[in-house]
């Protein structure tokens, strides 16, 4: 019996399925899909090593496209505040939030935040993760944010799991420039940016577009600076204001804008228009206990992308799973199952600019798959807590991830 395939490749099926089917892989790619039976003939013919898979579905392997992994210490502290009625936007503008995650990381060595990094890490590769977008952020200044970034590439050395490091140079203000805000935005846009981009630390920047964060201005800055260096860019836009960061996202062609709870008509053309993958992030909006989601239905009726990510850090997200943040699409978002796999697969993959490598499985592309025990696509949605992951191959070998 072979595979229950389901592409994400788009198509007349729903998930792109193929059923009773085979892949094939030539060193790290895919060779060919078709038909059990077709594959079963030629192997055999051809005394080519099989596979039975007996019957389980097979996915490309799932792309966490935005998190904060690398970092020092918790906020368990913060989120018992909130329980209490603290709102976000008042624990960081008295110093909590991101600053305490800042003195935390600086005071972190590399080992320090390599052995939690691989262990958040592994707990996302245990659900099918093959690719792991991480940014900086946590360090605001040069060296804490090397390190950072050092550490998230090294994570991509020592695991079979691919990395894609972001500098996130406009997170928040530290402490120590709170009377020099042009100074900061000058530095993290300037040499800090040259620096990074020419140690090769970074696939692409960020920055926090917020009432709480950064200007328009000062985040377009920054955008500018990373365009003349060749680096692409996200931008965390309307998480809590619409400040016209969706806007400023299209205008720059971002890859992505991520969060977008507040977004407005304009800023959904914006994206459409700019081809930008709008990156929903469900366990940040629950844990900050919002209840104005995204416009799904807007993004959706002008063929907005639609990606979904676990947005894992330590203060509104301290999630490892993203079989929940696709359950939590679909409750609280609103997005269907097929949707939902396609944003953590197919649409994820775009949102890192890897779309002609990964994130559906074609002849060609990067064979990165995974194996589930499940009798259809729409279950990776459905059962809260379960890992029905039976396997994962990362380019082409079968992963131990124990």
């Amino acid at each position: 019996m072979g595979a229950h395939i389901a592409t994400m490749a788009g198509g007349a099926d729903p998930y792109g399925s193929i059923p009773n089917a085979a892949l094939a892989v030539k060193g790290e790619s895919i060779a060919w899909i078709g038909r059990a039976e077709e594959a079963m003939r030629a192997a055999s013919a051809r005394n080519i090593p099989q596979h039975d898979v007996r019957g389980r579905w097979m996915t490309p392997g799932l792309i966490d496209c935005h998190t904060h992994l690398v970092y020092g210490g918790n906020r368990v502290a913060e989120y018992e505040r909130r329980l209490g009625g603290a709102t976000y936007e008042e624990i960081a503008r008295a110093g909590g939030g991101i600053q305490s995650t800042v003195r935390a990381t600086r005071a972190a060595s590399a080992d320090e935040l390599r052995v939690s990094a691989l262990r958040r890490a592994r707990r996302l590769m245990s659900e099918g993760v093959t690719t792991i977008e991480i940014k900086s952020g946590y360090g605001l200044d040069l060296g804490a944010e090397r390190r950072m970034l050092e550490v998230a590439r090294g994570l991509g050395r020592e695991l079979p799991v691919s990395v894609r490091t972001t500098y996130l140079g406009l997170h928040a203000l530290p402490e120590e420039y709170r009377d020099d805000r042009r100074g900061f935005v000058d530095a993290a846009s300037g040499p800090w940016l040259e620096a990074i981009a020419a140690a090769g630390l970074a696939d692409a920047v960020d920055a926090f577009c917020e009432s709480i964060a950064f200007t328009v201005g000062e985040t377009e800055q920054f955008l500018a600076a990373a365009k003349r260096l060749g680096l692409p860019s996200h931008v965390h836009a309307g998480q809590l204001r619409d400040v016209g960061a969706a806007e400023l996202a299209a205008r720059y062609g971002a890859l992505s804008a991520d969060h977008l709870e507040c977004l407005s008509a304009a800023g959904t053309e914006a994206l459409a228009r700019s081809g930008t993958v709008a990156v929903l992030l469900p366990c940040a909006y629950f844990m900050l206990r919002q209840t104005a989601p995204p416009p799904v239905a807007l993004l959706r009726a002008a063929a907005v992308p639609l990606a979904v990510a676990t947005d894992c850090n330590p203060g509104t997200s301290p999630c490892t799973s993203i079989l929940l943040a696709l359950a939590m699409a679909c409750t609280s978002f609103g997005l269907t199952p097929e949707e939902a796999l396609g944003g953590a697969t197919r649409n994820a993959a775009r949102a890192l600019g890897l779309a002609a490598d990964r994130g559906t499985l074609e002849v060609g592309k990067r064979a990165d798959f995974a194996l589930w025990d499940i009798d259809r696509p729409a279950e990776l949605c459905y059962a809260l807590g379960a890992n029905p992951c039976a396997g994962v191959v990362y380019g082409g070998r079968l992963r131990n991830d124990s």
